[in-house]
C-alpha cells in the first residue's frame, strides 16, 4: 500500500510526519464505508513504514469530522442484515485497533465539529490538541445506539474517568474544549490559527527523539491495560532491555559524555 496516496482522505508526508485529514469539508468531513476501510488499512500498513514516525490528524475547513455520513452510512445500515451489520461494526473497531497498534504516536488536532467516529479517532490518538471552538460528541445514543461503540466504553473512562465518560455516553452531549482540557482529554487548547503549527511542532519533537523507543512506549501503553502490576513491570523490564541494546541508547550516552545534544537515528 502506498501510504502517500490514499484515495479517500488527504495525506502529506514530510520530515517523518504524516499529516492526514478527511476530505469532505463541505459536509464537515463525514466518514464513508470507503474512508473507514482505507483508514483502517492505512494504519495497519503504518506499522511497517520506516519513513513515518508520527501522525497528525488535522481538521479540514474548520471541522475535524462529523462522524458517519447520514446518507452514505446511516441510511444503508438500516437496511442491512445482522451479519452485515456485525461485519461493519467489526470493521470500524478495527480502525481503532489499527491506530493503537500502528507503532507510531498519533496526534489529533481538533477544531469545530468532532462527533461520532470523529470523536473516536480523537480518543484513539495518543495526544490531542484543540481549539476553543472544538466540540467533541460521542453522540451514538442520539441516533438510537449504545455508547459502547469502537471501544468508547473501554478507552474513554481511562482518559477522563468513569463518571465523566458516562455523562458523555449516556447523554450524547458535546464536550467543550474547556471541559476536555480540564478533564485531561485535550493536552492543550490553542487558537485556531495556531492549531496546525502547534500539532506539527509537537510531532517534530517526537520525531527528533528515539523513534524505536517511542514505538516501544506506544506498545507498552496499549498492552499494559490488560496486565497485572507484576506483569507490567516485567514487560517494561524486557522492553527497556531491548531499547538498551539499540544504538540510540549509546548515542545518548556518548552525547552526554561529550556535553552535546544527542542526535537519534531510530535504531
Amino acid at each position: 500500500m502506498d501510504l502517500s496516496k490514499p484515495q479517500h482522505f488527504r495525506c502529506e508526508i514530510t520530515g517523518g510526519i504524516a499529516r492526514i485529514a478527511h476530505d469532505r469539508p463541505e459536509r464537515k468531513n463525514p466518514f464513508t464505508f470507503d474512508s473507514y476501510a482505507e483508514l483502517r488499512d492505512w494504519f495497519r500498513a503504518l506499522v511497517y513504514s520506516d519513513d513515518i514516525h508520527a501522525v497528525v490528524i488535522l481538521p479540514n475547513g474548520g471541522n475535524f469530522s462529523s462522524g458517519g455520513d447520514v446518507h452514505d452510512i446511516i441510511g444503508p445500515l438500516t437496511r442491512m442484515s445482522m451479519k452485515e451489520l456485525l461485519t461493519f461494526t467489526r470493521m470500524t473497531g478495527d480502525l481503532v485497533k489499527a491506530m493503537i497498534g500502528c507503532g507510531k504516536p498519533v496526534i489529533a488536532a481538533v477544531d469545530g465539529v468532532c462527533a461520532g467516529a470523529g470523536a473516536i479517532m480523537a480518543m484513539a490518538s495518543d495526544l490531542r490538541l484543540a481549539t476553543p471552538e472544538a466540540k467533541t460528541a460521542f453522540l451514538f445514543n442520539r441516533v438510537g445506539l449504545a455508547g459502547c461503540d469502537m471501544g468508547a466504553c473501554a478507552i474513554l473512562p481511562r482518559i477522563i474517568g468513569q463518571g465523566r465518560a458516562a455523562d458523555l455516553l449516556y447523554n450524547g452531549r458535546a464536550m467543550s474544549a474547556a471541559e476536555g482540557e480540564a478533564w485531561g482529554f485535550f493536552n492543550r487548547v490553542v487558537e485556531a490559527d495556531a492549531l496546525e503549527a502547534e500539532a506539527i511542532k509537537l510531532a517534530e519533537r517526537i520525531v527528533a527523539g528515539p523513534t524505536f523507543a517511542n514505538s516501544m512506549t506506544k506498545t507498552m501503553l496499549a498492552q499494559e491495560w490488560s496486565m497485572s502490576l507484576e506483569q507490567a513491570i516485567e514487560a517494561e523490564a524486557q522492553a527497556q532491555a531491548i531499547c538498551m541494546q539499540g544504538n540510540d541508547f549509546r548515542r545518548a550516552y556518548d552525547a552526554f559524555v561529550a556535553k552535546e545534544k544527542p542526535v537519534f537515528e531510530g535504531d
